[in-house]
């Protein structure tokens, strides 16, 4: 693979983390209600769904969709369900106030927040769609291993260092604070936001 290449590669993988979507919403909110290290777990999470469409995109999964295409258009359908539920969740809690003793309530577990991750980025099978593209404009046909697995950790490293720092940015104090004092209004915007991307994912 040609330092070109590569770069290209890097540069797609880094756009493709920091693209507005279900991913970086879930970041936003754990990182606003959680806090950082819960945020940092779900971002591990995104960042492994991510791997695995990036492998299935390797193993053609993309030339199954072309083949079967109710296939993508069933999983299309569960993806876009999971945003909805997700959604709805948001906006029927949206008016439930936080425990505000130390003003988060107590964060999920961390094998929970990881779960949720993997579970919000697998809910967007277009990804191996994207992934396939990215590797065909990319990568040589006969590439080593090593190479293509040197390209499965910049994903990793991508979609984890985008999501934390969204996380991050979302857990700090003055972030908090004007988050308890519009919890229904922006859990609403969040929920709606989802709901849109559910309906989209679904029509597309």
């Amino acid at each position: 693979m040609t330092l070109t290449a590569f770069l290209a590669f890097a540069g797609l993988v880094i756009f493709a983390a920091i693209s507005p979507g279900p991913a970086v919403l879930m970041s936003a909110r754990t990182g606003l209600t959680e806090g950082f290290r819960t945020g940092v777990m779900l971002a591990l999470g995104i960042a492994s769904g991510a791997v695995v469409w990036a492998l299935a995109a390797m193993f053609g999964l993309n030339i199954v969709f072309a083949a079967a295409p109710s296939l993508l258009w069933a999983l299309k359908l569960g993806g876009a369900a999971y945003l909805i539920w997700m959604a709805w969740n948001l906006w029927r809690d949206a008016r439930t106030p936080l425990v505000t003793e130390d003003t988060r309530p107590v964060p999920r577990s961390p094998l929970a927040a990881f779960r949720l991750g993997l579970w919000t980025n697998l809910s967007n099978p277009k990804a191996a769609v994207m992934f396939s593209s990215i590797f065909l404009g990319t990568i040589k046909q006969g590439a080593p291993l090593w190479e293509l697995g040197m390209l499965l950790l910049i994903i990793f490293v991508a979609e984890t260092s985008w999501n934390s720092f969204v996380a991050r940015i979302f857990s700090l104090e003055r972030t908090r604070a004007r988050y308890i004092n519009l919890k229904t209004v922006i859990d609403r915007c969040f929920g709606g936001m989802l709901a849109l991307l559910g309906v989209k994912l679904a029509a597309t």
